[in-house]
């Protein structure tokens, strides 16, 4: 059964937060329901430097405190798509589709980054589902997201994520 409820009593006390819990055979109802936000994540410094390490991208933006104090931003920022990498624990909370044999990450249909996430700064995601199409053997979902900063008042990433959910 799809559910779409208020969460437990530690949802984020601003908020109302909405869960999509549904099945492989009912996800073919969930198009146009919104869900979330998700609880608040810090992405510390640590988690920055990093992803700097793996991805080879050391702009000094991200992990040198002295050149990024110099910058618009006034200091360390978070990369834009290790931001995006956060997706994953933000949606087991508040999206899930259970009886799948297996489900992936088809893409992206868009990305953008309008505001950055300064070190050790807190984000959460919130969503709609946007579009859901058969497939051979499953489901496509596409979902709208939004990455809120805590304390800002532009997100930090608006994407649409497209999921596939295999019977």
């Amino acid at each position: 059964m799809t559910e779409n409820s208020p969460a437990p009593t530690s949802a984020p006390a601003d908020s109302e937060q909405l869960h999509v819990f549904t099945t492989i055979d009912e996800v073919g109802s969930i198009e146009g329901r919104a869900f979330g936000p998700s609880t608040w994540r810090a992405i510390p410094q640590e988690d920055i430097d990093l992803y700097a390490q793996l991805s080879g991208d050391d702009n000094p933006i991200h992990v040198d405190a002295e050149a990024a104090a110099k910058s618009p931003f006034g200091g360390r920022i978070a990369h834009g798509m290790l931001t995006l990498s956060m997706v994953v624990p933000h949606l087991r909370e508040i999206y899930k589709v259970s009886g799948t044999s297996t489900g992936i990450v088809y893409g992206f249909n868009k990305i953008r980054f309008p505001n950055a996430v300064p070190s050790g700064a807190s984000i959460r995601v919130r969503g709609t589902v946007a579009k859901v199409e058969e497939i051979p053997g499953g489901w496509q979902v596409t979902l709208a997201l939004v990455f809120e900063v805590e304390g800002a008042t532009k997100p930090a990433v608006a994407a649409e994520l497209v999921l596939r959910h295999y019977k």
